[in-house]
């Protein structure tokens, strides 16, 4: 459905004549600034922006399947323990064995590690 909708010239003619959002009662809610981003990542190889984690091992294995560059994992760095200056030596390779999954269905960011942990050991316990 992705590919289709990137080609078809008549889904992009009814996307650019949707009328933009906007909301029925303005908002008294700030938009929250310090949250990053860990829905969608950038290309390490070529700087397309907005793909998520599938379109991402996607765009890599169509566009980048020879590029031999160390690069940093964006999924990685987006990550509270991820170290944003590590460049892995195969990142197609990385993608595809340790992005299977999506972080946010295992992940609570609002937790530290530790918390995490004796979270993840009572949880253990508990099922025993």
């Amino acid at each position: 459905m992705r590919s289709h909708i990137a080609s078809c010239s008549k889904v992009h003619e009814q996307i650019a004549n949707c009328p933009k959002f906007v909301p029925v009662v303005p908002t008294s809610q700030p938009i929250p600034s310090n949250i990053p981003n860990r829905s969608t990542f950038v290309c390490p190889f070529c700087g397309a922006r907005n793909l998520d984690q599938q379109e991402l091992v996607n765009h890599c294995m169509d566009n980048h399947r020879n590029d031999p560059n160390k690069v940093v994992c964006p999924v990685c760095s987006a990550m509270p323990w991820g170290d944003p200056s590590y460049k892995s030596s195969n990142f197609l390779q990385h993608l595809l064995h340790r992005h299977k999954f999506s972080y946010d269905t295992f992940v609570d960011y609002s937790i530290d590690e530790e918390a995490a942990l004796q979270a993840a050991l009572a949880l253990s316990l508990a099922e025993n």
